[in-house]
């Protein structure tokens, strides 16, 4: 069975496999089992995901990795996998509700919130993608998506963009250039789950000191040198 073909049925059959089974299908895939959980529909297990922190924290972290070129997302990333687990409280579990939904009815909203979920993103402390915040918001509640905006959070969570659709069961069609931010950062927030807000605060320090990222007392979006991704060498805005 093709990759993008497991991806749909975990989607619609996913709510009858054992534990077991979604561990085997994350090992295999390469996911997170907390993302294999979500697409399935069943609820993530509290070890599985980031500690209760600091939202502005949070903010500050996911900002500033941005400004990492791909040889510093790299030793970024192994910044903060270097750092020890701390035993802490986790967040609050994704809903039930949320991944469940109704049989007929699209699951990939409340799939895409629980993938956000799980690296502790939300639309208040998501990095600059090019989407506006209502955008998101829609996303996330169902109102809407399209494949350009899958195209644009894909990299965020460390997802391919061939994966994300998958799940979303929508056309992969030709999309040559990629969003503004690609799966390197996003692995970098994958590496941070574990973190506590102490933790994070080291991260975004060491992600400041690889970039040499100039404070100019506003808030700005991404570093606007383009770095080609070594994926597919589309530039990217997150240097």
């Amino acid at each position: 069975m093709a990759r993008a073909e497991v991806l749909h049925d975990l989607v619609v059959n996913g709510r009858g496999h054992s534990h077991e089974r979604l561990h085997e299908l994350a090992n295999s895939l390469g996911l997170l089992a907390a993302d294999v959980f979500v697409i399935a529909g069943q609820p993530v297990p509290a070890c599985l995901l980031p500690p209760a922190r600091d939202p502005k924290v949070f903010s500050e972290f996911t900002y500033r990795v941005t400004f990492c070129n791909h040889a510093q997302l790299a030793a970024l990333e192994s910044f903060v996998l270097s750092l020890p687990q701390a035993s802490a409280e986790p967040a609050s579990a994704v809903p039930y509700d949320a991944i469940a939904a109704p049989p007929g009815t699209d699951r990939f909203p409340g799939i895409f919130d629980g993938l956000m979920r799980n690296r502790g993103l939300g639309v208040r402390n998501m990095p600059f993608t090019g989407l506006s915040q209502s955008t998101i918001r829609g996303m996330v509640s169902g109102r809407w998506y399209s494949v350009h905006q899958l195209r644009a959070m894909a990299g965020p969570l460390g997802w391919t963009f061939e994966d994300l659709i998958a799940v979303a069961a929508q056309p992969l069609g030709n999309w040559a250039v990629g969003g503004t931010l690609c799966r390197h950062v996003g692995k970098v927030y994958v590496a941070a789950i574990p973190l506590t807000s102490g933790q994070l605060f080291q991260a975004a320090v060491e992600a400041d000191r690889l970039s040499g990222r100039e404070d100019h007392g506003a808030w700005k979006p991404w570093n606007s040198d383009p770095d080609p991704c070594p994926d597919d060498g589309a530039p990217r805005h997150n240097r």
